[in-house]
């Protein structure tokens, strides 16, 4: 194989001096960069050669023209032909053009805005550093959401101020879903509480013209390991969900697992690299998940869950039917890349309502024997106020949830949706 121009060619400029934690500059690191000459092919070398790196930016005369992320990459490249066809093109066929660019003097809060006001794929995609206006290296956006944690950690104030805003920018992935969630449900309720102010579950609503997708996400961990995972998975969920067929939930799942352990070096045994004793280093994070698709107008319902189950009451039933997903997580180690979930089809009668839950509620000890709370005990919770508008079984739910915690310390982040189908 002939040897990539740019995968030998690193950033000449580097950072001449040290810069402080709280500016942009800090955050950029050195990495192989492409220029508009190289080919695709030399592009997939370079992310083959760099397993761990997620975006590559594109250079020319050391001015930023745009970053290629590696997921939608690897997407483009693994469709019938594409390879064939734009292996010897310029990269720039799949760069984004319009990446968010910051001098090396912006402060973390400033870039923080500028990272909102850009939209997802600043945090998804990362960021390129300039030095006036030459390229010196590129972010992570995972790197700025950490960075603004563990710098305010030096100072209580400024700690809970920049946690608080990291907060802003995971809400700021919900916004959408739940404006949809509102146009295509007359009656529901989506109830999302991080254990603390950043948390790893996560949720997603897409309302079509024929029906809508939805997705309740319980990713590892919470805090802001788990809000680092619903980075990951929110990136994931949208390079892939534009491109699948949302009537197929288990294809989805099937295409958002390959694309998070590739983003996590999930294969060949989980292997990501040696730490400085050469023993292995692997990561084993993924999701549990149910994915749905409800056809608004034949009232029929696509199912596929990651050992996540989908809670089910049709009209006048005098309790609720559970509907288990598949055993196997997305992105696990110990899910093959090629796993298969199932799809099952659900008809829905007017006045059928449906619940989704990560194991939060579930899992949470309290009560007098000081046990979990209990998929048993949350079907009872649910029924008790079963014929009531979904906005008030919430607050039943939620209040009876809050009892049986106690004085006991929360477990784990909390979700759960209900709707009502007309």
């Amino acid at each position: 194989m002939p040897t990539s121009a740019a995968s030998s060619r690193l950033t000449a400029a580097r950072r001449s001096a040290v810069l402080p934690r709280s500016l942009a500059g800090h955050l950029a690191q050195t990495c192989p960069v492409a220029s508009p000459d190289d080919t695709n092919e030399q592009v997939l070398t370079l992310f083959s050669e760099n397993q761990n790196m997620g975006s590559l930016p594109v250079v020319e005369n050391g001015l930023p023209m745009g970053i290629i992320n590696r997921n939608q990459f690897m997407s483009q490249l693994a469709k019938p032909f594409h390879r064939e066809v734009y292996a010897r093109k310029s990269c720039i066929a799949f760069m984004d053009t319009a990446p968010l660019v910051v001098e090396h003097d912006v402060s973390l809060q400033e870039l923080s805005f500028m990272a909102v006001a850009n939209g997802e794929k600043a945090l998804a995609d990362g960021f390129i550093v300039t030095r006036d206006h030459q390229y010196i290296g590129i972010g992570a956006g995972v790197d700025l959401v950490k960075a603004i944690a563990d710098l305010q950690a030096e100072k209580n104030r400024l700690v809970m101020e920049s946690i608080n805003y990291a907060s802003v920018i995971q809400k700021s992935f919900l916004r959408s879903s739940r404006e949809d969630m509102a146009a295509a449900l007359n009656d529901y309720f989506m109830h999302w509480e991080p254990r603390d102010v950043v948390g790893g579950d996560y949720y997603y609503f897409v309302k079509h013209e024929d029906g809508f997708f939805c997705a309740v996400i319980d990713c590892t961990g919470h805090g802001v390991p788990g809000a680092f995972m619903t980075l990951i998975i929110a990136s994931a969920l949208n390079q892939v969900l534009k491109e699948t067929d949302l009537h197929d939930p288990a294809t989805a799942l099937a295409e958002v697992n390959r694309t998070v352990k590739q983003s996590l070096g999930q294969f060949d045994g989980g292997r990501q690299g040696m730490d400085n004793d050469d023993h292995e280093m692997h990561s084993d994070d993924g999701m549990d998940t149910a994915f749905c698709w409800v056809d608004t107008r034949t009232r029929m319902m696509t199912f596929a869950g990651a050992k996540t189950p989908l809670f089910l009451l049709p009209p006048g039933a005098d309790d609720l039917d559970v509907i288990k997903g598949d055993k196997k997580g997305v992105g696990y180690i110990d899910t093959p890349m090629d796993y298969c979930w199932e799809n099952q089809k659900i008809a829905l009668k007017p006045g059928s309502q449906v619940y989704i839950t990560t194991d939060g509620i579930i899992d949470q000890i309290g009560g007098p024997k000081q046990i979990a709370f209990g998929k048993k005990r949350l079907k009872k919770v649910i029924m008790d106020a079963a014929k009531q508008p979904m906005s008030e079984q919430k607050e039943h739910i939620m209040q009876s949830f809050y009892k049986y915690q106690g004085d006991n310390r929360r477990r784990d982040d909390v979700s759960i949706f209900g709707f009502r189908i007309d």
